[in-house]
């Protein structure tokens, strides 16, 4: 395994169970959780909107048991990609691996995006001039192409230089916008006791009220993806991996506070004037500062930056640390893999995430949302061989890479169970008439990165395979001895 002296080492700073935390929570909470509610009440109405989060809530909170379990059984970097091979062998390490990595930055890719959104929003002048091209109806503006890319090279610079200040920046950013989402929601509330608003409560004619419930549960490995970063840093955590469930468990229900809080604001604040704010450039914002004036849209602007910078920053280190992973395991060439010679973070790794998605802000935020919608797909699959793990886990005792440990009964059918939400989830993406259904742009999407995987794996399968199963043990699994 040349090249990999020191791959099996992990950076020498480490996160904290607060940074940990904070990383998961604004992950799964980005622009969406800010802008769509607005297309969700109109489409599905409260009732069944609130609905569909509470049982996609539960849902994915059974996956994030099995993560629990899972990451506490094998404490490793690399979460999703070392449950797979750790089940299945290598073949499937490399699919969860490639699944992850085009995840994470698809997702990276859109949160640069947003940051230009909401300065279109703030100062749209400026940021709306400079005409490039249009693609898929979308204008790229030069300020926004400029504007995203800084982002991009100035998060890569402060996750390789120092762990320790992009822990607390991304803590101080949850804390503020769960504070401006909470003050919202009161503002919002009163404004809704005092005046007696009618509700968008149901779904329009015409749509049925479970179909409108199907399609926000059909969101939820979207809406919470994030929560499944914890798992890829647990080989760098300061803290026991004990406290690994909780943190999973209280990043799912912070993020599900933050997107019902906003939901039930921008309904308090709508009221059944939905039609009057149809073709605003926000038309959440707009009705929160209706209601609570120009202290409401501040606040607004505040949370949905603070939205969009913690899952830039989070989703950067996740992405990170898949590729470390895979380096590791050679299904990626092994110098991806060092690490910085002062700052023990794995650089290499930054860099290969800054660089590819470098190249997003020049195709727009239209085509972006193509590859963003698909990236669902995969992040189902690596739930599905999360549970998987969890299952044998609790069955047997044991997956390769770990000594056997007490079996049990309960996870083994919480394992069951998370498999089966898994598959679920993808059936609601891939079936053609499913409420949640793929577009077919994205479908296309989704082939063009199957088939690049599959020609990957061809290149890289010999490198794979030379690696004795002794070594990859040593490399991915060293840290549960």
């Amino acid at each position: 395994m040349s090249g990999s002296g020191q791959s099996h080492k992990t950076s020498n700073q480490g996160f904290k169970a607060s940074w940990v935390y904070a990383m998961a929570v604004g992950s799964a909470v980005g622009w969406g959780a800010f802008v769509l509610p607005y297309e969700w009440l109109l489409s599905s109405g409260l009732i069944a909107v609130v609905a569909g989060f509470v049982i996609g809530t539960l849902l994915v909170g059974v996956i994030a048991i099995n993560y629990g379990y899972a990451t506490r059984s094998l404490p490793v970097t690399g979460g999703g990609i070392a449950f797979a091979l750790a089940t299945f062998g290598r073949v499937h390490g490399f699919i969860a691996g490639w699944a992850l990595m085009l995840g994470y930055m698809g997702i990276i890719a859109l949160n640069a995006s947003a940051v230009t959104l909401v300065l279109r929003l703030v100062i749209p002048d400026m940021m709306m001039q400079g005409a490039l091209y249009e693609i898929s109806g979308w204008t790229v503006y030069a300020p926004e192409v400029l504007v995203a890319s800084l982002f991009l090279v100035g998060f890569a610079y402060l996750n390789i230089k120092n762990t320790a200040i992009s822990g607390r920046v991304q803590v101080l950013a949850v804390v503020l916008m769960l504070l401006a989402v909470a003050t919202v929601l009161f503002g919002t509330g009163i404004h809704y006791v005092t005046h007696q608003e009618r509700l968008p409560l149901l779904p329009p004619d015409g749509v049925g009220f479970w179909s409108a419930v199907g399609a926000i549960v059909a969101f939820a490995p979207w809406a919470y993806v994030g929560f499944d970063g914890i798992p890829q840093l647990a080989g760098e955590f300061r803290f026991s991996a004990n406290k690994i469930m909780r943190l999973l468990v209280g990043s799912i229900v912070s993020a599900s506070f933050l997107y019902v809080a906003v939901i039930l604001s921008a309904a308090f604040a709508l009221g059944g004037q939905m039609a009057s704010f149809a073709g605003s450039s926000w038309e959440i914002g707009h009705a929160i500062s209706s209601v609570m004036g120009r202290f409401g849209l501040v606040l607004m602007v505040l949370s949905v930056s603070m939205g969009v910078l913690t899952g830039l920053n989070g989703f950067y280190v996740a992405a990170s640390r898949v590729i470390l992973t895979l380096s590791r395991s050679q299904m990626l060439p092994a110098s991806l893999g060092r690490l910085h010679s002062i700052y023990g973070t794995p650089s290499y790794a930054f860099y290969v995430v800054m660089a590819v998605c470098l190249i997003s802000p020049w195709f727009g935020r239209a085509a972006l949302l193509w590859i963003v919608d698909m990236t669902s797909v995969g992040i189902a699959v690596t739930f599905f061989y999360t549970c998987a793990c969890a299952y044998k886990l609790g069955r047997d005792g044991a997956v390769f890479g770990m000594s056997v440990q007490q079996k049990s009964n309960a996870q083994r059918i919480i394992g069951i169970l998370g498999m089966v939400i898994s598959v679920g989830f993808l059936l609601l993406l891939l079936l053609p008439n499913s409420a949640g259904a793929l577009s077919l742009p994205s479908r296309y999407m989704l082939v063009l990165w199957v088939l690049l995987g599959i020609l990957f794996y061809v290149v890289r399968r010999a490198d794979l395979y030379r690696t004795s199963d002794a070594e990859l043990r040593q490399v991915l699994f060293d840290q549960v001895y």
